[in-house]
C-alpha cells in the first residue's frame, strides 16, 4: 500500500486570494449590526469576537498548510532526497517556516489587541481597534505571498509525482539514454511511456505494474544516465541516482550493444563501473538489448571482454546474497524489444531474484523465528510396501479423453483463414453455425421479398441469351434501315416526275433562305399580324394555285385550313341563346346619369373533373376520378405538416423562444 498520497494536499490560495477568504468569512460568520446605544461592555464584546474569529480562521489556514506538506526529516529518504532533488530543500524548509512564523505573529497580535479592546472607551475607538488589528494580520499575509505561491507550485508538482511505495516489491530499470528502458516497461506492463528516437525522452521517475507468481510488482522506468562526475547532473539524471541509492529493488542495467544509441559499450561500461556502488545488496540483471540489429555473439573481442567484466560484478551480487558461484544463470541475458524476443524471460528472471532475496532476509529476520515455532508441517509416513495410485472413475477418464480430442481437433477462424490464404481473400461463413434439420440447407440463398411476392419468380434464368438475341436482331434490323436510306437521284424518274422533283428542291431551297432571313431579323421586328400581311405570301388562294402547278387537287387542303381557321369573336348580345322573354341581365335605371352596372347570372362552362380529354392517358372517367382522389390522398400529410413539397425539409420551431420564456407580464397567462 502506498503510504505517501501527496495529491491529497489542499490547494494554498496566493495572498490577495487568502485575505479574502478570511475577510468575508469573519462578515458572514459573526454579527454585523451594531449600536451606539449599546452598553460598553457590549461593544468592546462585538469587536473581540471579530478579531478573535479572523486569528482563529488565519491559524486553522496555515496549519493545514504546515501539516498537509511532508516533513522531509520524517518522511522515506527516497522521498527526502527526491523532493530535495526537485525542488532544493533548503528552500523549501524556509517556504514552511515563513508561514509558521507568519502564524504565530498573527496569533501575538490578536492576544495584543484584545487585551486593548478590553479597555476600549467608545464605539469609535472600538472600531479602529478592530480595523488595526484586521489590518496588521493582513499585512502579515501580504509579506509571505511569495511564499505561498511557491508551495502552491510545489504542491501541483508534487501531484503530478507517480505513486511510489518504497517498500514493496520493486524491478529499477537503469541505463544510458535511448538504450530501450522505456520500450521494455511499455511490454511488460499496462504503462504508457513515450518512446522516440532520440536520448532523454524520459524526464522524470514512470511507474508501471506486473504480475509474477500472483504477486504484483511495481516496475519504475528511470531517466538516462550519462557517465560524467556528480556534481555535472542535472535533475533529471539525479532523479535516477536517488532511486537507484534508496530503493530496495532488482536492478535491470540496460546495454545496447547494437550502438543504435549513440553511445559505444566502452561508454556504457565506464557508466557501470561509476555507479556500481549504488547496486550493492541488490539483485543486479546485464540486459543486451537490441539483438535483433546486433547479436551478442556479433560483437568485437574488446566489447565481449567489457560485457564479460559487468557480468563480473553482477556475479559478486548473488555471492553476497549466498547464491552459487558457479551458477552464473539470470545474470546477463539478452532481448529485444522490437521483436519481443527474450522481454518475459528477463521479467521472469528480475522478479524470481528479487522474490529470493525478500525470502531471505524474511528468514533472517527474528520475527521469523516466532512464526516458526507456531508452524508444524505433518508428513504422513508410509505403512507397508503397497501403492495406491488415485482411483479415478471410468467414466470421468472417458470424458476427460473426448474432451481432450476434441480440443485438438477443434479449430479456430484464424486457423481456417490461415489456411485458406489469409486476410483479405478467406472469408469467414456467418451461416456454418445455423441449427437447421439439415445441414446442407446452411448455404442456401434466401429468398428476397419485395411487394409480398419473391423476387427471384420473377428471375428469367436464361435473360442474358435473350438479351444477346435482341441485339443480335436489332443489328440486322439497324443494317437494313441503313440499306434504305438513300438519297433519291432521279436517273429512274419519268421527265415530268423529274420536273416535279426539281420544282420541289427549289421551292425548298428558297423556304430555307426566307426561314433564315427571318431569323436573323427576328429580334428587332415586331411580330405582324396576319391581317396586316400586305404581300399576301399566306393565303388560301396562292396555296391552291400553287397545289395546281404541281398537278394536284387543291379542294381538300383548302376546305381542312378553312375548317381548322378560328373566326373574330363575337360581342356579347343582351340576348343569347334565343331565350326572348328571359332577362339575361339585371340593370340599374335609377341613376340614367350613371354607367349601367350589370350582375351577370350565367356560368361558365367549364369541364367536369372525371371528364376524359384524350392525350391524358387514362381509359375512363372512373379510372381519372380514382387518380385524382389518390394524389390528393398523397399530399394530405404534406399539407397538414405546411410542407411546400417533397423536398421540403424545414425542422420549424416548435416553441418559439419569445413566447417560452422570460417573466410572465400581467394579465392572462394563455400566450404560454
Amino acid at each position: 500500500m502506498v503510504q505517501y498520497n501527496f495529491k491529497k494536499i489542499t490547494v494554498v490560495p496566493n495572498g490577495k486570494e487568502f485575505i479574502d477568504i478570511i475577510l468575508s468569512r469573519t462578515q458572514r460568520q459573526t454579527p454585523t449590526v451594531v449600536h451606539k446605544g449599546y452598553s460598553i461592555s457590549r461593544l468592546r464584546q462585538f469587536y473581540m469576537r471579530k478579531v478573535k474569529y479572523t486569528q482563529q480562521n488565519f491559524h486553522d489556514k496555515l496549519s493545514t498548510i504546515i501539516d498537509e506538506f511532508p516533513r522531509l526529516d520524517d518522511i522515506h529518504p527516497f522521498y527526502g532526497d527526491l523532493l530535495h532533488v526537485l525542488y532544493n530543500k533548503d528552500h523549501y524548509k524556509l517556504a514552511l517556516g515563513q508561514i509558521n512564523t507568519a502564524r504565530n505573529l498573527i496569533s501575538k497580535i490578536a492576544k495584543d489587541y484584545v487585551k486593548l479592546l478590553k479597555y476600549g472607551d467608545s464605539l469609535y475607538r472600538c472600531k479602529s481597534l478592530k480595523v488595526a488589528a484586521l489590518g496588521r494580520m493582513c499585512t502579515v499575509i501580504k509579506r509571505i505571498a511569495p511564499s505561498l505561491a511557491y508551495l502552491e507550485q510545489i504542491r501541483q508538482h508534487m501531484a503530478r509525482l507517480p505513486s511510489i511505495d518504497p517498500n514493496t516489491r520493486t524491478i529499477l530499470i537503469c541505463g544510458y539514454p535511448n538504450v530501450g528502458k522505456s520500450s521494455f516497461i511499455n511490454k511488460i506492463t499496462r504503462a504508457d511511456v513515450d518512446v522516440q528516437p532520440y536520448a532523454f525522452t524520459t524526464k522524470s521517475l514512470f511507474v508501471g505494474h506486473t504480475d509474477y507468481k500472483y504477486l504484483r510488482y511495481q516496475v519504475i522506468d528511470t531517466p538516462g544516465i550519462l557517465d560524467r562526475p556528480f556534481e555535472d547532473r542535472n535533475i533529471i539524471e539525479m532523479c535516477s541516482i536517488t532511486a537507484l541509492a534508496h530503493l530496495r529493488a532488482a536492478v535491470l542495467f540496460f546495454l545496447d550493444i547494437s550502438g543504435s544509441c549513440g553511445y559505444s559499450i566502452a561508454a556504457q561500461a565506464a557508466l557501470f563501473h561509476s555507479i556500481k556502488s549504488l547496486f550493492m545488496n541488490k539483485p543486479l540483471i546485464i540486459v543486451c538489448n537490441k539483438t535483433d540489429l546486433q547479436p551478442l555473439e556479433g560483437i568485437s573481442e574488446e566489447d565481449m571482454k567489457l560485457v564479460m567484466e559487468m557480468k563480473a560484478e553482477a556475479m559478486k551480487t548473488v555471492i553476497g546474497q549466498g547464491g552459487d558461484p558457479s551458477n552464473d544463470e539470470g545474470v546477463l541475458l539478452t532481448m529485444s524489444t522490437l521483436t519481443e524476443e527474450g522481454v518475459i524471460s528477463v521479467k521472469n528472471a528480475a522478479c524470481e531474484r528479487l522474490l529470493d532475496q525478500r525470502v531471505e532476509l524474511k528468514m533472517k529476520s527474528k520475527k521469523m523465528n516466532d512464526c516458526l515455532n507456531r508452524f508444524h508441517v505433518a508428513v504422513p509416513k508410509p505403512r507397508d510396501q503397497k501403492e495406491r495410485p488415485p482411483c479415478i472413475p471410468q467414466a470421468v477418464l472417458e470424458g476427460m479423453a473426448k474432451k481432450q480430442a476434441a480440443e485438438e481437433k477443434r479449430k479456430l477462424e484464424k486457423d481456417l483463414e490461415e489456411e485458406n490464404g489469409g486476410a483479405g481473400v478467406y472469408s469467414a461463413s456467418l451461416k456454418k453455425h445455423y441449427i437447421l434439420e439439415n445441414d446442407d440447407w446452411k448455404e442456401d440463398i434466401m429468398p428476397e421479398i419485395l411487394d409480398g411476392h419473391n423476387v427471384y419468380d420473377f428471375i428469367d434464368p436464361d435473360i442474358l441469351q435473350r438479351l444477346e438475341e435482341l441485339e443480335r436482331e436489332e443489328g440486322l434490323r439497324a443494317e437494313e434501315v441503313d440499306d434504305d436510306d438513300f438519297e433519291m437521284d432521279g436517273n429512274e424518274l419519268t421527265p415530268e416526275e423529274q420536273e416535279a422533283l426539281a420544282e420541289i428542291r427549289k421551292k425548298k431551297s428558297l423556304l430555307i433562305q426566307q426561314h433564315r432571313i427571318k431569323k436573323s431579323t427576328a429580334e428587332s421586328r415586331s411580330t405582324v399580324p396576319r391581317k396586316f400581311d400586305k404581300d399576301k405570301r399566306f393565303t388560301s388562294e396562292r396555296m391552291g394555285r400553287q397545289l395546281s402547278v404541281l398537278g394536284l387537287d387543291p379542294s381538300l387542303a383548302i376546305n381542312r385550313a378553312r375548317s381548322k381557321s378560328r373566326g373574330r369573336k363575337r360581342e356579347r348580345s343582351l340576348h343569347r341563346g334565343g331565350n326572348d322573354g328571359e332577362d339575361v341581365m339585371d340593370m340599374d335605371v335609377d341613376q340614367p346619369g350613371k354607367k349601367l352596372r350589370t350582375r351577370s347570372r350565367s356560368r361558365s362552362m367549364s369541364r367536369p373533373p372525371g371528364e376524359v380529354v384524350a392525350g391524358e392517358g387514362f381509359k375512363d372517367s372512373a379510372q381519372k376520378v380514382k387518380a385524382l382522389k389518390l394524389a390528393k390522398k398523397s399530399v394530405k400529410k404534406r399539407n397538414k405538416d405546411a410542407r411546400r413539397g417533397e423536398a421540403d425539409r424545414v425542422i420549424p420551431t416548435l416553441k418559439p423562444k419569445h413566447l417560452f420564456s422570460g417573466k410572465r407580464s400581467t394579465g392572462k397567462t394563455d400566450r404560454r
